[in-house]
């Protein structure tokens, strides 16, 4: 039997706070490369200008819910083409698996937005509360008013930060600097609002406090990511073998790599000190760790100062482990990149995108759609002819108004005797459309009294559009519908 008296034990570990040291090394200028990359590229793109003529939106990249539009510079995604978008999702899915079959987490090391804005929260950190000695004696100080003055400096820019990142973020659905100027002003949408104040909310708790937290125990990747990884992925690793038995060397004392009887490792604790996840990578493989490699940069400057060769911590594979430990050399980079998983799935990253490629540069510039109308199947006129009705659905996808002229041809290929095609309320066959638009006409084909269709029970024919500008034709294939002698 329970016995009350006796506390339940505790699920959940209080978390620690984890302050990072500052490392420098090929590792860190890469992430420092990246960010600020993505940075720009997300603060940057909503603002940059892209002239499509005076009845489109003249910002590059471009969301536009309202009239279902997606536009990326010189590229306008409709509605119906949202094969474009979902078929760029499967190739970042993809891209992950590959990524991640190779070198590990390589995208939640460097460019996982959390990552990106973590790594930017500690940078703001650091030029505010000083570096991870600093910082510790900050946290465990008694509140003063210097304390406060430091923490309230930190998380107004913290803020800040938040708040630029959810702003840039609504940019994207809307004109820009009219959003801007219209947030200013207290006239924007209460959704740009809500939207832009949720963003910051979560930017500032996730990339200030949450941190780590966000990667253990929200994303899902960590827990997915072992089935894209096997012995031959190369990943953040220590190489025991090397480094054990760990300690301090005295002067003049010669380790394992010297002959002597200890391991490189000095037990500085420079690799623990510098994660930003607060593992100690000399326990081995552990969910916490992002593959971020600053444990590498700081590991090997430590190896440079005591005179030891770099690489005792490094990224690796599991199948050289065996190698590496008798002594012979692992096999070359080339080799674990390209394997029979990484092939297959750049196989398929690529065909998706050349098809897409394709897929884009031969879509026409505009699409038509058409319906018969079937109340009633025909109509007989005065003189006899038959009459079918059809509703035309013209989509110009184009920057400027278009001329489309309308025909007809039958099951050969020819134009069928005695038609004629006309179109309510225009004196011939041929509408206008305005750019980037889409109209509706209602199309009539009659065939004379006499005339091989006005006869025959169900006839199939192409309907063909025109531009009259470049020339360009496509078609759609319908029915017409005669009496059925």
């Amino acid at each position: 039997m329970s016995n009350p008296d006796i506390d339940p034990p505790r699920l959940y570990a209080a978390r620690e706070p984890i302050f990072p040291r500052k490392v420098s090394g090929w590792f860190r200028n890469l992430k420092w490369i990246i960010m600020a990359l993505a940075l720009g590229v997300y603060y940057i793109t909503p603002w940059i200008r892209w002239d499509r003529g005076p009845s489109l939106p003249d910002q590059a990249v471009l969301i536009d819910l309202a009239n279902r539009r997606f536009y990326f510079f010189w590229i306008e995604i409709w509605p119906h083409e949202f094969y474009f978008v979902a078929g760029l999702l499967v190739m970042a899915g993809l891209g992950l698996f590959l990524f991640t079959s190779a070198l590990g987490r390589v995208w939640c090391g460097y460019a996982c937005p959390q990552t990106v804005w973590t790594d930017l929260f500690l940078l703001t950190e650091s030029w505010v509360e000083g570096d991870r000695n600093a910082r510790l004696r900050l946290w465990n100080a008694p509140w003063n008013l210097r304390k406060l003055r430091l923490r309230m400096t930190k998380w107004t820019l913290w803020l800040g930060i938040s708040l630029a990142t959810g702003g840039a973020w609504i940019f994207y659905f809307t004109d820009a600097p009219t959003l801007l100027g219209n947030l200013l002003a207290g006239q924007a949408h209460p959704v740009a609002y809500i939207t832009m104040g949720i963003l910051t909310a979560t930017t500032f708790l996730f990339g200030g406090f949450a941190r780590e937290q966000i990667c253990v125990y929200a994303c899902p990747w960590p827990r997915i990511q072992a089935a894209m990884m096997d012995e031959d992925t190369l990943t953040v690793a220590y190489r025991d073998w090397r480094g054990e038995p760990r300690g301090k060397l005295h002067k003049g004392e010669a380790s394992r790599s010297d002959g002597g009887a200890k391991g490189d490792c000095i037990d500085c604790m420079a690799c623990v000190n510098v994660c930003p996840m607060g593992i100690d990578i000399r326990d081995g493989q552990q969910l916490e760790c992002i593959t971020c490699a600053l444990c590498i940069d700081a590991c090997d400057e430590v190896m440079d100062k005591i005179g030891k060769p770099r690489g005792l911590i490094d990224y690796m594979a599991l199948r050289d482990e065996a190698a590496e430990r008798a002594g012979d050399a692992p096999k070359s980079l080339f080799k674990h990149v390209l394997r029979p998983r990484t092939i297959l799935y750049f196989t398929l990253w690529a065909g998706i995108g050349v098809a897409l490629v394709v897929a884009l540069f031969l879509r026409s510039p505009f699409d038509l759609n058409v319906t018969p109308v079937r109340n009633p199947l025909y109509v007989t006129m005065a003189d006899g002819a038959i009459r079918n009705t059809y509703a035309l659905r013209l989509r110009n996808k184009q920057g400027s108004e278009r001329d489309f002229t309308v025909s007809v041809a039958g099951p050969d290929g020819t134009v069928p005797q005695g038609v004629a095609v006309t179109l309510e309320g225009l004196p011939d066959a041929t509408v206008s459309v305005p750019a980037d638009s889409t109209h509706t006409q209602r199309v009539y084909i009659t065939a004379e009294n006499d005339s091989a269709l006005a006869r025959a029970g169900q006839t199939e024919l192409t309907l063909w559009v025109g531009d009259a500008t470049d020339g360009r034709k496509t078609h759609i294939g319908t029915v017409f519908h005669g009496r059925s002698e």
